[in-house]
């Protein structure tokens, strides 16, 4: 049964009701229950291979990544999970991360001013899954919410920026899905059981669609499970116009959309900037601003980079304005 789509009308009517209140109707696509019980050859492939093409032995000698991002919120999703938006705080972002040690550390700037992220991913349950700080305009919180929010977000735009560079070679329960098809192209599926999962999850279950022509991964469907308010949903991103820079494929353009237990489109997100191998250690990202070599702003990209195979980040920037009116990014060049 497909998830029912949100409408104003509904959104508007909801008011003030509990976030939990949206996780009710349908079966959910990506059940946690169903981990697998031996290993899946054939998907353990397609992961490998799909990390390969977005240039698994560069990636192997990066040691951090810089990132910048411009975006915007769809009407709507802030209505229905405020937390996790934060749309006061959740601007334009730098990022940083330490891919080996499983770092993410955000910089936020939005209209309530500063929110700095600090997130560590765990190897086990309990306090063994990660370590999250957050600041508010240098103000340490100590919201159960928010920090749980947090988390969830920073280890997810590991995902979202590296996608199977992100989860091959971590031994992770994997097992083939169904074939699909996203934006007109056919791609096969890899479904993979992430121990801890996003943020404070203890698991969470991720679908990579990759390309059968390019071996790209173009979409990551995923579970939810790591903050209160969000448990039993299922979430998307699409991933366009990418690029090959340092040796790594980038997703320049993403979308983001809510697919159970209601379809809602959420977030459009840009690189507006990225540099790797700054040199700097856990440190530089453990406070409530970023020091030493994390702190300059990242680089900015240029309007034509050597290598790249699509357009230069302006024109990515000029076609997005152009079209963010739009609900459907299948429509969108790839």
């Amino acid at each position: 049964m497909e998830a029912p789509l949100l409408t104003r009308r509904r959104v508007v009517a909801a008011g003030a009701a509990a976030p939990l209140a949206w996780l009710t109707g349908c079966s959910t696509p990506l059940p946690l229950a169903e981990v697998p019980a031996r290993p899946d050859a054939d998907a353990e492939r397609l992961l490998l291979r799909s990390a390969e093409a977005h240039g698994l032995a560069a990636y192997r000698r990066i040691e951090d990544v810089n990132v910048r991002y411009e975006g915007e919120w769809r009407p709507l999703i802030d209505r229905v999970q405020p937390v996790l938006v934060d749309k006061a705080y959740r601007g334009s972002s730098e990022e940083r991360l330490i891919p080996r040690a499983g770092i993410v550390a955000q910089a936020y700037q939005g209209l309530a001013g500063h929110k700095q992220v600090s997130w560590r991913r765990g190897e086990g349950t309990g306090a063994g899954r990660g370590q999250v700080a957050v600041w508010l305009n240098g103000q340490a919180s100590t919201d159960a919410d928010v920090l749980a929010a947090s988390a969830l977000v920073a280890e997810g735009y590991g995902l979202f920026l590296l996608g199977p560079l992100w989860l091959a070679e971590r031994g992770l329960a994997v097992q083939a899905g169904a074939a699909e098809r996203v934006d007109g192209r056919d791609c096969d599926v890899v479904e993979v059981w992430l121990r801890p999962g996003l943020g404070l999850a203890p698991l969470d279950r991720v679908a990579l669609c990759i390309d059968r022509g390019t071996s790209l991964t173009r979409r990551l469907r995923f579970t939810l499970e790591g903050y209160p308010g969000t448990r039993g949903a299922v979430a998307e991103v699409d991933t366009f116009d990418h690029e090959r820079r340092f040796g790594v494929v980038w997703p320049m353009r993403t979308y983001e959309r809510v697919v159970h237990p209601l379809r809602l489109p959420a977030h459009d997100w840009r690189i507006a900037g990225i540099d790797v191998n700054r040199g700097y250690d856990a440190s530089a990202l453990a406070g409530p601003r970023f020091v030493g070599r994390g702190d300059a702003g990242c680089r900015a990209l240029s309007a034509a980079h050597p290598g790249s195979t699509s357009p230069s980040w302006f024109a990515i920037r000029s076609r997005a304005v152009s079209k963010s009116a739009r609900d459907a990014p299948a429509t969108l060049a790839r």
